[in-house]
């Protein structure tokens, strides 16, 4: 059986997940709960945690995911009335739910051209991404390399988070592997059985190339910059 608290914190938390996907801070239950310190919020998780309702996500900061909700015969009795606006809005229990304000690692395959295709996908290491960046499906990021993209915000030293993927619509900003070898980061066209891809640099020329020639590898779904 739950505590009043613990339940009215797993509640809380349930209902943050289930409203934006995104997993309350520490300070952000200490408030909903009126709890004087967030050392009570780490017990209560604590608790939570041992009894199988809620767990931490490896390799995510500050992540919480709800397991289970407790059988209705556990809580009755207790005051479980909502301690926020956020717990006014709660859902039906029950839901499992993926939050999305926390980090995960993706892939990062070397270096990719914005300009003349270079050799990518050179290596492999890990990149920490925050996962509100990345929608559903695989990811893995590549450094930019050139100034072909400028015109469409992508900059020499960004790091392009791309959904791996072999198929992509005209006008998508794609991962493009061309004749097996080389890799560029580019606008895809298609027109009369040939690829163009076109540069966002009016200092550069589109490239055109046999459709035979060029497999799309991923299509870019953001992008993170480094300021020093």
């Amino acid at each position: 059986m739950l505590t009043r608290k613990q339940h009215e914190l797993l509640r809380f938390i349930q209902a943050r997940l289930e409203e934006s996907g995104i997993s309350p801070s520490f300070e952000e239950m200490k408030e909903a709960l009126d709890l004087k310190s967030k050392s009570g919020v780490h017990r209560l998780i604590s608790a939570l945690e041992e009894r199988g309702f809620i767990r931490r996500l490896p390799n995510r900061a500050r992540a919480l995911e709800v397991l289970r909700q407790p059988d209705d015969s556990n809580n009755k009795g207790q005051d479980t009335t909502a301690t926020s606006g956020d717990l006014a809005a709660l859902r039906k229990p029950g839901k499992v739910s993926e939050p999305a304000n926390d980090v995960i690692e993706i892939p990062l395959h070397g270096r990719i051209a914005a300009g003349v295709p270079i050799e990518a996908l050179e290596g492999q290491s890990t990149l920490p991404v925050p996962a509100a960046l990345l929608g559903s499906g695989e990811h893995y990021a590549l450094e930019v390399s050139g100034d072909s993209m400028i015109e469409a915000g992508i900059l020499d030293g960004d790091f392009a988070l791309v959904k791996r993927t072999n198929a992509a619509r005209d006008g998508e900003i794609v991962v493009a592997l061309v004749r097996g070898e080389e890799a560029t980061l580019k606008y895809l066209r298609r027109e009369a059985g040939m690829v163009r891809l076109d540069p966002a640099n009016a200092a550069y020329e589109p490239q055109i190339y046999d459709a035979n020639d060029v497999q799309v590898q991923g299509k870019l779904a953001g992008l993170l910059r480094r300021y020093n």
